[in-house]
Formats: C-alpha cells, structure tokens, sequence
C-alpha cells in the first residue's frame, strides 16, 4: 500500500524540523502506516532516555587517561604492538572526542528543551497570566494558568509545534512542555488547536477525557459541568479515559461527560435521530430500542460509529451491529461474524483499516492553508 515510507524523516519530524510541507506530508504518511509508526515511536523512546541523562562535565583528567589507555599493551605484544602509528591514535582520540560532544549535545538539547516557556499573544481584550495582566504578549510556564473573560481571546505558540487560540471565558493551564510531550489543561472553556507535530506529541486535559492529537486541527469546548465536546476538522484526535477510546476523524465530533469518558464518535451530518440515539445509549444506559435506531439511521460514513459501539455492547448487539456494517461495507477476508463478536483484535483493526478510507473526508489542501 505505501510505496515510499518516511523512516529517513522521521528524526527531524520529531524535533520539529521540517517545513510545513514536509510535516504535513509525514503526518498523512503516518495515520495509514503501523510500521513507520512504530519506528516513530522508537525514536520517542531514545529521546525519553536521553532526557534522563544526568548533566554533568568531563572529568579534567579524561584526555589524560584515554592516552594511557592507549600506551597499555600486554607485555607479550612486541614493541611494534605496544607503540601503534600515530595516525590510529589521532583515530582513537578523536572518535573519543567525537563520543564527548555528541553525549553532551544530547544531554544540553534534552536540558534545555524542558519546561521553556510558551509565548502568549493577546488577540483582545485583556487576557492574563495568573491574575497578572500580559498587555500584548507575555510568556506561560509551567503550572501557570491563562484566563480569558468574556472579552478576551489568546493565541498560545505551542512550543515549535503548533498553536492554541483560547476562547472567552477560558482556563487553560500549562501542565508540561518536553521534546516527547507538550501538555495543557483545559478545565473550562473553548479552544482551538493546530497541530503540525508527530502523532501523541501534544494532550489536553479536560474533566471527563484527555484529547490526543495526531497531527490536526480541531476545537474543544468544556462546559461548568465538565462535559466536553471534541470537533475535528483537520487530521485525527483520540479521546481517552482509562481504557476507553474514541478515535474522530475529520468532520467528526465525540462528547465525554464525567465519570464516563469518552462517548461514540459521528460525523457532523449523522442524522438527528442517530445522534440523539446515540447520546442514549453512551450516556443514559439506552438498550435494544436505541441501538435500533442507530442501527437503521446509520450510512456507509456511520460505519465509524457502528465500529467503536461493538466493545460497548453485549454479544447479542454486537451481532446486529455485524450485520449491518457488514451489509454497508464488506469485512475483508479473515474477519468473521463469530470474531466480531467476540472481539478478536486483530480482526477488528483488519476492518477498521478497510473502513478507514471512507472515514477519511477532508480536503488534504487545507493543510497548506492551516500551515501556512
């Protein structure tokens, strides 16, 4: 399926090195790839652990010892053994040297990539920075909160990732801002995030689920009671509570409420019916008579819905929801009634991958308009 994968720009993508362009290229390649996925995240995993690195100088007396290492030999080696040429000692040496740099590099770049602060742009009115005033521009650390009132509206520079634009009447916290994790709290509110970063690099918070960004653009709105509405315009957004998880699509939405976590996710035109359906059975224990509904409203877009319903049900549903995804969208070969129904992983990740491409609706070239 992918003829060309993007291992090579994968380091640079993580870092935020590549242009928009590029970023939005690798980001596209990723939401259909597991294998550069993985390689992703493996990359993630060296830049935790270069993260743990302690920082500290080179000992005064390293060159010093790396020459007498290098004059040690065993006295049964000749004399031309124990006095090797010159040019493989300037080798040795400077490949040592080499190992010195790049190990401090690593050490200062994890260093100093930790907890910069993020710049605030006052859009209007008169936003502020834990009751502090920012005038046009100021900066938030973290554990600080940025509160709009209903007048005021800011812009965030997620570190070189993205940007968040805050809403009137808005709390937003910076909870943590690290080469492999970006992390805000919304705790009331509505916000606007566009993202050009690697998959689950950049999270939000909120009272009943926490939103993980796949590259994207998207809004999310929190009310007083904590409930929160997730919509997609742009890319992918997966909402997660424990071991709850909704993935939305662009022209998707998905509500969470507290205690809960995340509903089922639909996209903007599902019908009325199937909405009000659905809101039924996330939130409100609706049984038989509200699956039918959504069962008889849902088209070959609902799939989506229909596919994240089947581990929220029991074995009976389940076999209703079978049946009709399988009438809009064939399963491929190796997927079965009977594993549906039981929940086999394997060939539930098999359809959804068939499906994905009829979930997958927005206009690629409102990156460049996003972006630039």
């Amino acid at each position: 399926m992918f003829k060309k994968h993007v291992s090579r720009e994968l380091s640079a993508y993580c870092q935020g090195e590549l242009g928009p362009d590029e970023s939005r290229r690798v980001a596209e390649h990723l939401l259909g790839c597991r294998r550069c996925r993985k390689e992703l995240d493996l990359i993630k995993v060296g830049i935790q652990f270069a993260e743990q690195i302690v920082h500290a100088p080179a000992p005064a007396s390293l060159w010093s010892d790396i020459v007498a290492l290098l004059d040690r030999q065993p006295s049964a080696r000749s004399a031309k053994d124990r006095n090797p040429p010159r040019i493989w000692r300037t080798i040795a040496l400077t490949a040592a040297a080499v190992i010195v740099i790049s190990a401090g590099f690593v050490t200062w770049y994890a260093f100093h990539s930790k907890d910069a602060p993020w710049q605030v742009v006052n859009l209007s009115g008169n936003p502020t920075i834990n009751a502090g005033s920012i005038g046009g521009e100021g900066n938030l650390r973290v554990g600080e909160w940025l509160n709009t009132d209903g007048t005021s509206r800011a812009q965030l520079k997620v570190a070189n990732i993205g940007e968040v634009e805050v809403e009137p009447n808005s709390m937003v916290r910076l909870v943590k801002t690290q080469i492999n994790e970006h992390r805000i709290e919304l705790a009331r509110g509505s916000m606007q995030a566009r993202i050009w970063a690697p998959p689950k690099l950049f999270f939000v918070d909120t009272p009943s689920a926490v939103a993980v960004d796949h590259g994207c653009a998207y809004t999310l709105d929190v009310d007083d009671s904590g409930a929160t509405m997730l919509h997609v315009t742009m890319g992918w957004v997966a909402l997660v509570l424990g071991g709850r998880e909704s993935m939305v699509p662009a022209g998707g939405r998905c509500n969470t409420r507290p205690g809960i976590g995340p509903g089922t996710p639909y996209f903007d035109d599902a019908s009325d019916k199937l909405k009000t359906a659905l809101a039924s059975l996330d939130f409100e224990g609706g049984a038989n008579d509200a699956l039918s509904v959504v069962l008889a409203e849902s088209r070959n877009l609902d799939t989506l819905t229909l596919w994240h319903l089947l581990p929220h049900l029991n074995q009976p549903q389940r076999g209703r929801v079978y049946d009709r995804m399988a009438a809009l969208i064939s399963p491929p070969g190796g997927v079965t009634r009977e594993g549906v129904i039981n929940l086999d992983q394997r060939m539930l990740d098999g359809w959804r991958e068939e499906m994905r491409p009829t979930w997958q609706r927005e206009d690629r070239s409102i990156w460049k308009k996003l972006l630039g």
